[in-house]
Formats: C-alpha cells, structure tokens, sequence
C-alpha cells in the first residue's frame, strides 16, 4: 500500500507550489518558467526551471526533509553538469535557499506577496560567509495558464 502523505517539512513548501514565470530586473530581456511540483506520493518536492536564454542553465532540484526536523534539503542539478547541495525553508513568508561551501557561499532570500503570487528577492555570494555581494535578483510570478 502506497501512504499518499507530505514527507515532515515540506508541507512548509506550499506556498512555492505552481507555475511561475522568472524575470530579473539585471537580465530585464529574459524570461523564464520554473514548474514547483510533489512528488512520489508526497516524499519529495521537484523544482525545474528553465530560462530562453543559452547564459543560463536549466535546472531541476529535488527536496526533502529529515523525518526528525523541519529543515529541508535540496539537491541541484543544472545543464552545465553542476551538483550542489542546498537548505531551504520558507518561514512566515520569507524563502530562504543557502549553501555553505569552502570559498563559494550562496543564498536566496525573497518574500512571499501576501497574496502568494510574487516571490521577490536576490542571490547573493560571499567567499567567507562574512561578506555578501548581490549577483542577481530574481522575481517569480505565479502563472495564470
């Protein structure tokens, strides 16, 4: 018997359900569809995203969580053969992605509209952790089709 049930912590998630169209005030000229969707009864939540834009890779990301914590964890992957490992929350409507990485730290931070139909925020690096530099922002639309 299959158990249809959202895996601890990804019901957190909820709000990034959907269709969304990406645009970036930095890179105004591109669009882009990023598809948030459960998978396996529940267990997993799976990210695909892709820009009309050869600069920028496809990307599809796998979530899930412990069943002892809330916190969630993502697997990256991108066309340019890129695996990384990310932690992912969204708290009172604020999604967070992040990494901590020797020499190549990186993080998400946008705001939830409180309507749930725009995400707005930015990627941001820093080699230490210590100082943040903005590499770009990004900004989600959920899509009406």
């Amino acid at each position: 018997m299959i158990v249809n049930q959202t895996a601890r912590g990804l019901e957190q998630l909820d709000a990034l359900l959907g269709d969304w169209t990406i645009t970036s005030k930095k890179f105004a000229q591109v669009q882009g569809r990023q598809t948030i969707e459960r998978i396996e009864n529940g267990s997993f939540v799976r990210l695909q995203a892709h820009v009309d834009d050869d600069r920028f890779p496809a990307t599809t990301q796998i979530i899930s969580s412990d069943d002892s914590g809330d916190e969630c964890t993502c697997l990256y992957y991108d066309s340019r053969g890129v695996h990384r490992i990310y932690q992912m929350s969204v708290v009172e409507g604020v999604w967070k992605i992040w990494r901590n990485a020797p020499d190549f730290n990186q993080r998400y931070v946008g705001t939830i509209s409180d309507d749930g139909d725009t995400i707005a925020g930015q990627w941001e690096s820093s080699k230490y952790g210590k100082h943040w530099e903005v590499d770009f922002d990004l900004t989600f639309r959920k899509s009406s089709d």
